[in-house]
């Protein structure tokens, strides 16, 4: 794992050394030329790639010093697991090296029961993060923050705008569900989204999120893999669109990401340090802290009813009756899924699936929950 890692620069030490103590930086175990820090589980584990090679839009690697500052400056909530910075992986001879390094380091990191906390360039470095999965480790779940859909042409080299088909057609498949969160129309050609249709993923437009940021909660609860692209920020929270999330939208989306008990990986991408502002820098690293701070507040309501409590609900639904469950902590949701074990034998006979009391209100009036409907086709496809 050292092999791919450069420490933290001298800057970001000297930086930290002046800090108050409450600080993040003042609580965070940096990887220095000296020392390495224990990787204890739970632990939340930052690292950063500048890896820009399969980006379309830059062509100079960044610096995320002005990130790390931002976060290390912030006051420390009440943690009670490390939060560690492992420094930077440098980009290998060929891109393909550094898909291997970052693959490598987080298969190590879910090993240990760490979380870790990408900071990169190109979103093609997703990939590399869902690769650190195996057909072993059970079907994976991505939700993406972004303007479009990246699904691109597969008969293509992967770039930053493809990844997501590659994903989707590349081994291992274990890939079950994916959801675009704040996808803008004028973005997406309507072949994705009958795409996206045909597959029984989720997506949600930009003014449906807004309009109600509550919906996404549930989402992000059956996530494994979490990714936001920056440049689904409006201008001038970071770059230079002039429509999206706000600072204050996607700070409550990476929180809700940060509190699911899923949640087992996040990354933050697009990021160009010659490009942002002081503004950006400190929205990003208020991004990551909001994460951290929603990994502090899990209630480990992993959707196994044996170890949670909750009520029990009913709904007859035509023919057929739905099993719902409420819990008694959280007032949070869940509806049982079962489908053919006959169809996947790698996929279980039963499965909670997070939703939301809308949807329960919906199947009381006859109508069968979509997020029911979608996952049973997947299922059973």
């Amino acid at each position: 794992m050292l092999e791919f890692l450069q420490p933290v620069s001298d800057s970001i030490i000297d930086f930290v050394s002046i800090l108050e103590r409450h600080t993040v930086g003042k609580n965070c175990l940096l990887h220095t030329s000296d020392f390495f820090p224990e990787l204890l589980e739970g632990s939340v584990v930052l690292f950063s790639v500048s890896e820009n090679r399969n980006n379309n839009e830059y062509n100079t690697p960044s610096s995320y010093d002005n990130v790390r500052k931002q976060l290390y400056k912030l006051a420390k909530g009440s943690w009670s697991f490390d939060i560690v910075d492992l420094g930077e992986i440098v980009p290998g001879e060929k891109v393909s090296d550094t898909y291997f390094a970052v693959t490598e380091l987080v298969k190590t990191l879910l090993s240990k029961k760490c979380i870790p906390v990408v900071l990169g360039n190109g979103q093609d470095l997703v990939m590399a993060q869902y690769n650190a999965y195996s057909v072993n480790d059970g079907t994976v779940n991505i939700v993406n923050i972004d303007s479009c859909f990246d699904l691109g042409n597969v008969d293509l080299p992967i770039n930053n705008k493809s990844y997501l088909g590659k994903i989707v057609m590349g081994q291992p498949y274990n890939l079950f569900n994916y959801t675009n969160i704040g996808y803008q129309s004028y973005f997406v050609a309507p072949e994705e989204l009958d795409l996206m249709d045909k597959m029984y993923f989720d997506s949600y437009r930009l003014g449906e999120v807004i309009n109600d940021i509550t919906i996404t909660e549930p989402v992000f609860r059956d996530a494994d893999i979490v990714s936001v692209d920056l440049n689904s920020l409006s201008a001038p929270f970071y770059g230079d669109q002039p429509n999206g999330f706000s600072g204050r939208e996607v700070c409550a989306l990476a929180r809700y990401a940060g509190i699911s008990d899923k949640v087992s990986n996040f990354g933050i991408y697009e990021y160009d340090s010659k490009k942002t502002s002081v503004i950006g820098d400190a929205l990003v690293s208020q991004i990551l802290w909001y994460f951290i701070e929603g990994v502090s507040c899990r209630w480990n309501e992993s959707g196994d009813l044996d170890s949670m409590e909750v009520v029990h609900y009913q709904v007859p639904v035509n023919e057929e009756v739905y099993s719902f469950y409420k819990s008694k902590i959280t007032q949070r949701w869940w509806i049982k899924v079962s489908y053919n074990c006959s169809v996947n034998n790698n996929l279980p006979v039963e499965t909670l699936l997070p939703c939301t009391y809308d949807d329960y209100e919906k199947a009381c009036n006859q109508i069968v929950p979509e997020k029911w409907y979608n996952a049973k086709m997947k299922y059973e496809l």
